[in-house]
This record gives C-alpha cells, sequence and structure tokens, in this order.
C-alpha cells in the first residue's frame, strides 16, 4: 500500500529525507499546486506535514477523510485543531527534541555576550568609536552558575558550562541527587540558585507556577551583580521586576531571547544599555529545523506502519464503551495527579496508581495517562499530554505501577495516588459521587470530603480547640474568603489537618501570619 503525504508548508528538504526513502509514500508538496487550499486536496492524502503557517481547522480535519496523522514540525501545536483530530480518530504529533542543542547553543552564546559586553561594543565600534574603557566584561571561569530547570535543554547548558570550569547549581522539581551526582552538579533549591548565583538561565516550560516565578521578591534574594538569561519562555521572569531590579543594581546584566508579548519592538528593557537581547532564535539554525523535520519524519513513518511512536500529542484511540465508562473520571483523575505531586517536596521516583470499585473491571491505561499527566504537567506544563506522558516519566527516571484493590472503602469507585520520594510517601485518593462530581475523600491515612476547586490551602496542624477560629480570623484579616472547609485528624487531640477552598489566589502575608500560628507545622497552597 502507498501512503500519499501532502507537506503543507515550508520544510527541510533534507529532514523530509526518511519520508522519500521509503518504497511506500509518495510525499507531495502545497506550493506545486496552483489555485487551491490544502481543504481542497487534503481528502486525496494520509498525512499532513504542517509548521506554523497551515492552520489545521476543525473543516479542514472533517474533509480530511483518508487522514491518519499530522506531523508538526515543530514544539508548538496551537495551530492544530486537538480536540476535532482526536474526535476524527487522527494522531497529531511534533518534534520536541529537536531544538534542544540549538536553544543550549544559543543560551550559552548569550550567557557569553552578556559576560563580555560583545553588542554593545559592537555597536560602539560601528559608530565610529574605539572605546575600550567602558565594556570591561567578567569571565565564566569559576563562576557560580543557577540553572532553573533540568530537563533536555537545561542539562546541556550543564554541560557546556562545567567546560568553562563553572560551579554549577541548579534546581528542578524532578531532579534526584543520583542524576544531580552523574552530571556533576549541586542540587539546590530556588532560594539555593538566587543566593548563590553569579549567572542565573531558566530552561523551564510556562506553567501556572512557573508564571512569573522570578520577581521582585525572587529579585531580592539575589546577589548584588546577578546576571539573568531568559531563552525558554517569556512570562518565566516578571519583566517590570526585571526592570526595577537592573535600576537598582541588583542585576547587571540581562540576556532575552524571548518576551512574554512577541514581537517585542518598543520594550522598555531594550532601552536599557544592560540588556542583550534577540528575536526567539533558539530554534532557529539550520540543523534545529532538519531535525525537527526529521524527527516529525519518523513519526509519521511509524504510524504509518503500525510501529510504536513517542511524540504524539493528542489522545489515543479507545472503545466507546471504555471510553464512556472511565470518561466521568478523566478530570478526577488529573485533579488527583496535580494535588499529589504539590504534596511532597522531594523529587518523585515511584508513582502507584491503585483502582477500587468497579473501575477494576476495565483498562484503565486511558485514566492513568490522565493521573500521570496531572501530576507531570505541574511541573512541565505543555510538553507534556495524555499520549507522551508515560514517555516522559521514563525521561525523568519516575517508575509507575497499576494496582487493583479488592476494597473501595465503601464508595462504588475509588482511586488513590501515592508518591514515593527520598523523604517517604503521600497519598490522595478520590471518587466520584453522584449528584456532587469529584470529590477528595483522603489525604495520607485522614479523611475528609473536598471538592478539587481551583484555589486549595492544606494545612497541617495539632488538633486542640480554637485551630478553626484562628485560621478564619487569620484569612479575613487579609481579605481572603473561605469558601469550603475539612478538617481530618485520626485521633482527638493528635495531628491533624485543614483542607480549605479559598476565592482568590493567596498572598505571601496571609501565608506567614498562618505559619506563625502556634500548633500549624505547615501551610501549602495546593493550585490546579
Amino acid at each position: 500500500m502507498t501512503y500519499q503525504i501532502l507537506v503543507s508548508d515550508p520544510v527541510s528538504a533534507e529532514g523530509l529525507q526518511p519520508l522519500l526513502n521509503q518504497d511506500n509514500i509518495q510525499v507531495d508538496y502545497m506550493n506545486e499546486f496552483t489555485n487551491v487550499t490544502v481543504q481542497d486536496v487534503i481528502n486525496r492524502y494520509d498525512a499532513l506535514i504542517v509548521r506554523s503557517q497551515t492552520t489545521v481547522t476543525k473543516e479542514l480535519l472533517e474533509a480530511g477523510t483518508n487522514l491518519k496523522v499530522i506531523g508538526r514540525a515543530g514544539v508548538g501545536v496551537d495551530n492544530i485543531d486537538l480536540e476535532a483530530a482526536t474526535e476524527q480518530g487522527i494522531i497529531v504529533v511534533n518534534a520536541p527534541d529537536g531544538n534542544t542543542i540549538s536553544t543550549a547553543e544559543h543560551t550559552f552564546a548569550m550567557m557569553m555576550a552578556l559576560a563580555r559586553h560583545i553588542p554593545q561594543a559592537y555597536q560602539t565600534l560601528m559608530n565610529g568609536k574605539w572605546d575600550r574603557k567602558s565594556f570591561k566584561g567578567v569571565e565564566l571561569h569559576r563562576k557560580t552558575l543557577g540553572i532553573i530547570g533540568m530537563g533536555r535543554i537545561g542539562s546541556e547548558v550543564a554541560r557546556r558550562a562545567k567546560a568553562c570550569r563553572m560551579t554549577i547549581i541548579a534546581y528542578d522539581p524532578f531532579l534526584t541527587e543520583e542524576r544531580a551526582d552523574k552530571l556533576g552538579i549541586t542540587k539546590g533549591s530556588l532560594e539555593d540558585i538566587y543566593a548563590t548565583s553569579d549567572f542565573i538561565t531558566v530552561h523551564t516550560p510556562l506553567t501556572k507556577e512557573t508564571k512569573h516565578m522570578i520577581d521582585d521578591n525572587a529579585f531580592t534574594k539575589m546577589k548584588q551583580g546577578v546576571r539573568i538569561l531568559n531563552c525558554a519562555r517569556g512570562g518565566i521572569i516578571e519583566e517590570g521586576a526585571l526592570l526595577r531590579a537592573i535600576e537598582s543594581g541588583i542585576v547587571a546584566g540581562a540576556a532575552l531571547d524571548v518576551f512574554e508579548k512577541e514581537p517585542a519592538m518598543d520594550h522598555p528593557l531594550l532601552d536599557r544599555p544592560e540588556v542583550i537581547a534577540t528575536p526567539h532564535l533558539g530554534a532557529s539554525t539550520e540543523e534545529a529545523q532538519t531535525l525537527v523535520a526529521q524527527d516529525v519524519s519518523e513519526e509519521i513513518i511509524a504510524i504509518l506502519n503500525g510501529e510504536s511512536f513517542k511524540n504524539a500529542v493528542n489522545m489515543p484511540t479507545i472503545s466507546s464503551e471504555v471510553r464512556r465508562a472511565l470518561q466521568p473520571y478523566y478530570l478526577l483523575g488529573e485533579k488527583l495527579g496535580e494535588m499529589a505531586i504539590q504534596l511532597v517536596t522531594e523529587a518523585p521516583m515511584k508513582v502507584t496508581v491503585t483502582y477500587g470499585g468497579e473501575l477494576s473491571d476495565f483498562d484503565t491505561a486511558s485514566l492513568t495517562r490522565r493521573i500521570m499527566k496531572g501530576l507531570l504537567s505541574y511541573h512541565l506544563g505543555d510538553k507534556v499530554n495524555i499520549v507522551n506522558t508515560f514517555h516522559m516519566a521514563k525521561t525523568y527516571n519516575l517508575t509507575y505501577s497499576v494496582e487493583h484493590a479488592t476494597s473501595s472503602l465503601g464508595f462504588k469507585n475509588l482511586i488513590t495516588v501515592t508518591i514515593e520520594t527520598q523523604q517517604g510517601k503521600r497519598s490522595i485518593s478520590g471518587t466520584m459521587l453522584a449528584g456532587y462530581g469529584p470529590r477528595i475523600i483522603k489525604i495520607d491515612d485522614y479523611s475528609i470530603d473536598m471538592a478539587p476547586e481551583d484555589h486549595l490551602l492544606y494545612i497541617q496542624h495539632n488538633d486542640i480547640p480554637g485551630m478553626i477560629g484562628l485560621v478564619g480570623t487569620t484569612l479575613g484579616k487579609h481579605q481572603v474568603n473561605i469558601a469550603t472547609m475539612q478538617v481530618g485528624r485520626k485521633q482527638e487531640g493528635g495531628e491533624a489537618i485543614m483542607m480549605l477552598s479559598i476565592d482568590s489566589l493567596f498572598n505571601q502575608d496571609a501565608f506567614r501570619d498562618l505559619e506563625q500560628i502556634n500548633h500549624i507545622h505547615s501551610v501549602k497552597e495546593i493550585r490546579l
């Protein structure tokens, strides 16, 4: 059987070579057609390859009656209607690994240019001025580099920094001591990085947790004269806070490849002589463009030949019977995963998902994917999805297993997620209650009954009279409204937990005041 593939956007010809070498694949290019659109011809094709120019709408997908797979030669899939593709049974794949070296090298080039004022010195020379005194730089040798995010790109940056004899301290929620030792770096907290680093570079996805993670408060914790780099995602560094930190002298220089809003033509940071910037060039190398095309080509070949693949970004096909049975539990599963990962402070080593009740009668693989997606995406954002979640877990050395329990604590169905770290185990259980929807019914050994709301507070405390009143009064003082509250305990007068849903994001002043209340052991904000 011969498969027909349409390439609708400019894509590296060298990267498409794996497809061109297949005897059973015919590749056509949209620029070979005249006076027609992609939607006019898509019904002829088994696969479609796009970059960012082609918008893959629901109408286009419905017209593609033979489509089996869509390949995005790049990372983002904002131009593809994933839900419609899933409904049509069309697999969507991307190429998240192809720009790893390109972005790492760009980061290091920016770091060296920042240290030696290369762009500023060049511009002065081009303006006809020979100025050697104004551009005294610093060496990377023996400086401390803080890396926030130790995925593929962060790890490659670390390898290059070691060649310059830099001391490297890194933070990543999935970084274990064992992996840090193998990389020859020091595992630290964000506070450790802020306090000790001469250079700080970020390599995390943009998520609810990482948006504006480097803000005014973070800058106050940094060494005077620190240099900041962002070649990851605009919005990780709060740009207004960065400007204020430069003006105050905390930050000696910043190198930016990304901004919150692009193109950033009239940005106030660009007026500062301490800032160097490029227009989102992290993946803009010939090699990277070839690699993303090659990666997506190999994924398409595997899918068309019925072989395994790893970079799909939409739901795998399951039977309609299983989907109907599990559909009500998908949201609960994701919320359980999101909550479970926020209960631990160390890197997770193993995840166990336990199903009790009627769920034990079904193939729960798709539900397990949802749980793992929720768990991983809290830190990794849209890098992880319900298809590649198991692959991503393996990438971060996180093992998982599924168990079936005979007991469901009296509920029709029960899902328990247990995370193991070097510090021990934490678990959370949930179910679906008719008329009430998803409910959290147990955290560790404490029974509660709570809906997984957007903003939750988890408080560990001693079970003594007046605790609920003290917490309520403290939150009221800071204009934080409590929607619901649940208290769980094992025995009277022992340790207890309090779970509250609140109407708005928590603030640091309220957090500090709660922690200072006698008999409160810990306060944790959980965001869903």
